[in-house]
């Protein structure tokens, strides 16, 4: 037998997808997640996979895990120690950042607490100009005197960050070696290895995480790779990434910034896979957890990529998917405001203690508490058994927040459930909006624990008419990581006019971005052969402060065409922003290039088609559209190709629960994947 893994770890749950490749079987369960104690529940999963399903750990041949380790760490503050070492007279640049505050509308914001205190900067004298040529020698005797400060202060790992370091890391190395040299029990990252990119603020924040998430991550992939040691699982693991790709566990020990968005970024990729197998092209994904709702766009089959995402406060200038993510899920916290408003989230009961009918401590009325109240779960053992629902609970719960309103459970309940979807309905507007799309052209995807009990309220309300929900919902993230690529970024800093006279420059950095991804992609990953590349350009018109990301064809470079270049460049701006300008000068500000490293596809199982009607589990009340229904219940497992039926229903299975309101159409398809549709019926839900 030859087993691929995939595992993703969420607020929650951590998820688990086993796919056999001699047999095309797919197996997935899903294992409380252990906050105190991180990495006990891939243990306990990978057991109850082998209890279960006979996955034995020694026939894995591939292992691909998603963590949110470093990211948690940033939220919640818990990460090293730092000192930052810039050029002297610059050491209030995280201070200053980019002189906007976070709301520019209120009074009484303020900018997020930097990772490094101001007393814990230091700089040092030395200069480059902006062409990276010498124009102050660096003083390294002033690093004694910063390292003794460092270690009275405590200080686990030194950043270095200096200005113009993406024309030249001269400095920035040589201080490196210094510090290894004076202090080699202290870690040291510099800002030209981790992403040598123009604007030092966001070159030196980005660093910063880099350093920030490095103990403790180090330390998690270390105590990964003891236990599959111990399970005796022959596989290397590698780690999904922020840019949708793969690579190996030692690789993201140093590399850890490039993981942050790992968990999101795997789920749409999985979801892009899905919907390519579905024939599906545009897609709204809408990813709930128990902490929050995920949303990203799929245009033409691929997901959308961006440089600017937040991590928490903190801008992370590397290419990630693009995620919007939205304080409401599965364990969001409903509550009463002194002026009797009812909210929901951002605060979130996690998987400790969790709803309060998981029966497991929690208190506080939750988003998954009132699902419960209206009937909806409780119709499959929930998450493959790990849980089981007390009603009782989750009625007194929420009759307390009910009794705060003045209102009866049953209503609150409605309610609660109706203000979470509102935020999201605000949330995914405004994504349309950015990016000039009409959400009624599009699916909308709904998976994670929760997504499928909601997607189809949100899609009635942003008026689209097609829901897809995939077979196992609860575990497209763990899916996510077995359908991606060995992936790495590169970039290289020019700053040339798009003449003829540049040709040269964008030919050699061109060269050498390739033959530093192939290293990456054979030395570093174990690839046995040169990846496929793909090359763009960062542009902007002379005079504008941001860059436009256009792809370019490997020939227009290898020729010279700057003329191809400049045209697709204009066409990018066109796209973007209505107008373009050919007339106008244009630079080159970045060059850019991944390197792809395929791995063996996956194949599941497409099924003829048998049109017949669903057989229903069960007829049940619930609350639905202010007043009670006899629901039908199928059970997802007895669905199969061509099954078609129409709501009001609720589709159980172990991973999640699909809630279809009245007027919905739906069928299976050959994939077992769920299409809802709306025959013109908004009853509202």
């Amino acid at each position: 037998m030859t087993w691929h893994i995939g595992v993703d770890i969420g607020g929650t749950f951590i998820d688990f997808c086993a796919h056999n490749s001699d047999t095309q079987a797919l197996h997935t369960i899903k294992v409380l997640t252990t906050p105190d104690n991180p990495g006990a529940e891939l243990r306990s999963g990978l057991e109850l996979l082998q209890r279960r399903h006979q996955v034995d750990p020694s026939d894995a041949i591939r292992f691909v895990h998603g963590t949110t380790v470093g990211i948690n760490t940033i939220i919640q503050k818990k990460g090293a120690k730092l000192a930052l070492i810039t050029n002297a007279g610059f050491e209030d640049v995280l201070e200053l950042g980019r002189l906007r505050m976070p709301d520019m509308y209120s009074l009484f914001c303020s900018s997020a607490e930097a990772l490094i205190p101001r007393d814990q900067i230091f700089g040092i004298s030395g200069r480059l100009t902006a062409q990276g040529a010498e124009s102050a020698p660096l003083d390294l005797v002033q690093l004694n005197d910063i390292l003794a400060r460092c270690h009275k202060q405590g200080v686990e790992g030194i950043i270095i960050s200096m200005l113009h370091a993406y024309q030249s890391p001269a400095h920035e190395d040589a201080v490196k070696a210094e510090l290894e040299r004076l202090a080699p029990e202290l870690f040291v990252f510099t800002s030209s290895e981790i992403w040598p990119v123009v604007r030092e603020y966001e070159r030196g924040t980005t660093a910063i995480l880099n350093g920030y998430v490095h103990p403790r991550v180090a330390g998690y992939l270390g105590g990964l790779e003891a236990t599959l040691s111990e399970l005796g699982m022959p596989a290397r693991p590698l780690l999904t990434k922020s840019n949708g790709g793969l690579m190996q566990a030692e690789t993201g020990k140093r590399n850890c910034v490039s993981m942050l968005l790992s968990g999101t970024a795997s789920g749409v990729t999985g979801a892009s896979w899905l919907a390519r197998q579905a024939g599906v092209d545009r897609v709204l994904t809408l990813d709930i957890g128990g902490t929050s709702a995920d949303v990203a766009l799929i245009i033409d089959g691929k997901p959308q990529f961006g440089k600017d995402e937040k991590i928490g406060d903190y801008p992370l200038h590397i290419p990630s998917v693009s995620v919007s993510s939205i304080g409401i899920g599965g364990g969001s916290i409903a509550h009463v405001d002194a002026f009797r408003v009812l909210k929901v989230g951002p605060e979130s009961a996690g998987s400790t203690p969790g709803p309060a009918c998981y029966d497991r401590g929690g208190t506080q009325a939750t988003l998954t508490d009132a699902l419960a109240v209206c009937g909806y779960l409780g119709h499959a053992p929930m998450a493959y058994g790990q849980l089981t629902l007390d009603l009782t609970r989750a009625f007194v719960v929420v009759g307390e927040i009910a009794q705060k309103l003045g209102r009866d459970t049953a209503s609150t309940a409605e309610a609660i459930i109706r203000v979470a979807v509102s935020e999201m309905f605000v949330e995914v507007e405004k994504l349309a909006s950015r990016a000039g799309i009409d959400l009624r052209e599009y699916t909308l995807m709904p998976f994670g624990g929760g997504g499928p009990m909601l997607g189809a309220m949100l899609a009635r309300d942003l008026g689209m008419q097609h829901v897809l929900v995939p077979h196992r919902p609860g575990v497209v993230s763990a899916l996510g990581g077995l359908v991606s690529d060995l992936k790495g970024d590169f970039v290289r800093a020019l700053f040339v006019p798009c003449t003829v006279k540049s040709v040269p420059l964008i030919q050699e950095a061109s060269a050498s971005l390739i033959a530093q991804g192939n290293a990456w992609l054979c030395e570093k990953q174990g690839f046995e052969a040169g990846g496929d590349v793909q090359i763009s350009a960062e542009m902007r018109y002379a005079g504008q402060s941001f860059e436009v990301d256009v792809p370019l064809k490997q020939e227009w470079i290898e020729t010279g065409d700057m003329a191809a270049i400049r045209c697709a460049f204009d066409a990018r701006h066109q796209d973007l922003f209505d107008f373009n300008d050919p007339e106008a000068e244009a630079e080159i500000v970045n060059l850019a290039l991944i390197t792809i490293g395929q791995t063996q596809p996956l194949h599941l199982e497409q099924r003829p088609l048998q049109e017949a009607e669903a057989q229903r589990l069960k007829q049940a009340p619930m609350q639905m559209a202010g007043q009670e229904h006899s629901v039908s219940i199928y059970a997802r497992d007895s669905l199969t190709a061509g099954h078609r039926f129409a709501g009001p229903a609720v589709v159980a299975q172990e991973d999640t629960t699909c809630v279809i309101p009245p007027g919905i159409q739906a069928h299976v398809d050959g994939h077992l994947n769920l299409h809802l549709h709306f025959n013109g019926s908004h009853t509202d839900v």
